[in-house]
């Protein structure tokens, strides 16, 4: 009914518009979202006139726009035209005889505005406008930002929310114990870290919160998880060697603990069962170490001449960053992503400062050589990025990341895609702590399977191609945690995940939409409140409504299709 309306009315105004000379419907003014000053008090009878039809073809390309945007976006857009300064007779005094199409368009004007909300199946009370006594949820919802789901595990408690673009919870998932990280697969189930009985554990659970496959590793799982294309499951693992294994590795003594040090692996697990799975692939940073402190090693040799390794020492250059009791956990990954079309994995070690990535079409078997795999290199680093002082080139000043998080590709079909980007936390550059948080996205000089660099310097690109800070760089700042995700119109979603705040931003750094996760640990603020800062983290402004990682979701997601997505309440409490 509404759409067949709208045509008729459109058609209309178009053969009004034709015979009387009006203005032609462009498409920039359908997508102007800035109303039109329709006056006639300063304009002349003609100029009055030729602005009222210019208004109404506005209002009425707001309402029949079949692009992409949502119905909220074609509201607002519509809203604010009928919020402009109102077109009535009364406007057009300075016209002695007002034509019958002008009586006519203002009707019309009066029609659609006052049947905005129902023409649109919307209800503002669902978004309300903004407030300075609003703390928490939806605090901004522009035109420019795009809808959608949001899947939110909270880090301090145990509830995992999908909310829409309102911020009104579609569905929730409340598990016994605490998890910090979820996704939502493409048959609609969870993949999530629980702990249970002593054990942490990988699941996939289903929209009821049951799981039909878990696994558990002896070593424990670091931070991030993925399913892969093939159904099998990509883990992080950190595991530690004894300090005399370090040292035998060429590791200097005295930057080695007497617990030893941290290394990193992947695995690669093929699921079996309803609790268990076969590793059918593996991948250890401790295949591929270099040093220049113990010439009796067969690992020795200038960390310059070999950036595809990873200098054990590299401590060295920057003993600063570190306290004497942390230099167990030199490498502190935190993050992978995996390239289907380039069979590639990315991880962001966070105290290197750095990304790197590494060939998965190696085998097992080839992986811990030099030879092997698309890109003929084995399982070494196929590039880094970041801070080349870590692999012997450059300085401090070279330095573009700083305990980053969450690196990844942009996937196939959306802006940028085949760049990487980046939560730079702005943590600590050698010591010093820049205080804000950035996003970075990069073009990765990718060649085939390989990447190019010059021989005797760094890695490209020198600098990011696009980078998103606060206008008060302070403003943003997440020092541990953070995650983004580009969206498809170009957006990007980013999260602060220390004061559990989720925003999206444009092109050109405007903040469209944000919402803060309205959670105390397991309580559900009241509109107004604040979220608490946890008392013992006091200097990295860590709140207990933190949120890890939250994922943003098209509404034609595979995965979204076994829910009801029926809104329900905001998870705030109003009184």
């Amino acid at each position: 009914m509404l759409k067949s309306s709208l045509t008729a009315a459109v058609a209309a105004i178009a053969i009004a518009a034709a015979l009387l000379g009006g203005i032609r419907h462009s498409q920039a003014y359908a997508d102007d979202p800035s109303p039109t000053d329709t006056h006639a008090s300063s304009q002349s009878p003609a100029d009055a006139s030729k602005a009222l039809r210019r208004y109404t073809l506005q209002l009425l390309g707001s309402l029949s726009r079949e692009d992409a945007a949502n119905k909220w976006t074609r509201y607002w857009q519509a809203r604010a035209r009928c919020d402009a300064p109102s077109i009535h007779i009364d406007n057009l005094s300075a016209v002695s005889n007002v034509s019958r199409l002008d009586r006519a368009l203002v009707a019309l004007n009066e029609a659609l505005c006052g049947g905005l909300e129902r023409r649109l199946a919307v209800n503002p009370r669902d978004y309300p406008p903004p407030d300075e006594n609003r703390t928490v949820g939806l605090l901004v919802n522009e035109p420019e930002s795009i809808g959608g789901y949001v899947l939110m595990p909270g880090r301090f408690n145990n509830h995992v929310h999908l909310i829409d673009h309102l911020g009104r919870t579609v569905h929730s998932w409340q598990f016994e114990h605490w998890l910090p990280h979820a996704k939502l697969l493409n048959n609609g189930n969870l993949l999530l870290e629980l702990r249970e009985d002593d054990l942490t554990w990988i699941a996939e659970v289903d929209p009821d919160g049951n799981a039909v496959w878990k696994y558990t590793h002896p070593d424990g799982f670091h931070h991030d998880f993925l399913k892969m294309p093939n159904g099998n499951i990509l883990l992080l693992v950190a595991a530690a060697k004894t300090r005399n294994e370090a040292i035998a590795a060429g590791a200097d003594p005295d930057l080695v603990p007497s617990e030893g040090m941290d290394y990193e692996y992947l695995i690669e697990v093929r699921p079996i069962g309803s609790e268990g799975g076969e590793i059918v692939w593996k991948w250890s940073t401790w295949d591929y170490l270099a040093q220049d402190f113990d010439p009796t090693k067969e690992n020795y040799g200038k960390p310059s001449d070999h950036p595809e390794l990873i200098d054990i020492n590299f401590l060295k250059e920057a003993p600063q960053i570190y306290p004497n009791s942390d230099k167990w956990d030199w490498l502190h990954a935190n993050g992978i992503d995996y390239n289907p079309d380039l069979d590639q994995i990315m991880l962001s070690p966070r105290h290197h400062n750095e990304l790197w990535i590494i060939d998965h079409s190696v085998s097992t078997q080839e992986a811990p050589t030099r030879s092997g795999g698309n890109a003929g290199k084995g399982g070494a680093l196929l590039y880094r990025w970041g801070n080349p002082r870590a692999y012997g080139h450059g300085t401090v000043d070279d330095q573009r990341l700083f305990w980053q998080h969450h690196t990844q590709w942009i996937a196939p079909g959306l802006p940028g895609a085949g760049n990487i980007l980046v939560f730079n936390n702005g943590q600590d550059a050698g010591g010093i702590r820049l205080g804000y948080s950035s996003i970075e996205e990069i073009v990765p000089p990718v060649d085939g399977y390989r990447y190019q660099r010059h021989p005797g310097e760094p890695y490209p690109p020198a600098d990011p191609i696009w980078t998103y800070t606060a206008e008060t760089p302070a403003d943003f700042y997440s020092t541990i945690m953070g995650a983004m995700q580009r969206l498809p119109n170009g957006n990007t979603l980013i999260w602060e995940s220390t004061s559990g705040t989720a925003f999206q931003a444009t092109p050109d750094g405007k903040t469209v939409w944000k919402y803060v996760y309205p959670m105390d640990a397991n309580t559900p603020l009241k509109q107004g409140e604040q979220p608490s800062i946890i008392p013992e983290r006091t200097e990295d402004a860590l709140k207990n409504n933190a949120v890890y990682r939250a994922y943003w979701y098209a509404p034609d997601h595979p995965g979204l299709q076994k829910y009801d997505l029926t809104p329900g309440d905001a998870i705030e409490l109003y009184e």
